[in-house]
């Protein structure tokens, strides 16, 4: 069994689209108006914003937390919690082996949750 797709809300499409295309570095995929969704593509899994989805937080691997952070600050993202370690992978069970998981918390512009996660090496 694997992942195919997670649902996210957006009251306004267009402005939550723009999010996670600043957010993900790429266009959404494909885009349906009506009935109003818009998806990306998450490594293989899809992202759908839609109006009648509920609220959801989402987790996304990023390559550099600090600087991500920074970016969608400096956009406007409401900041709810700022990097610090979560957790220090001793063996590959949740990530892998001597890494540190560093995350993060912004809201995107629809109210909804999203965490940023980097693994790090540990120093």
């Amino acid at each position: 069994m694997r992942l195919v797709q997670i649902a996210q809300h957006a009251d306004d499409l267009a402005r939550a689209a723009a999010f996670y295309e600043d957010l993900l570095g790429a266009p959404p995929r494909a885009t349906y108006d009506p009935p109003g969704l818009v998806f990306f593509d998450l490594d293989g899994v899809r992202l759908m914003l839609e109006g009648n989805a509920p609220p959801a937080t989402i987790y996304l691997a990023v390559d550099d937390i600090d600087a991500t952070l920074t970016r969608l600050r400096e956009r406007g993202a409401p900041v709810e919690g700022e990097p610090h370690v979560i957790f220090g992978h001793e063996d590959d069970t949740l990530g892998p082996a001597g890494t540190d998981e560093w995350q993060a918390f912004v809201r995107d512009p629809e109210g909804n949750l999203v965490g940023l996660v980097e693994q790090r090496p540990r120093a």
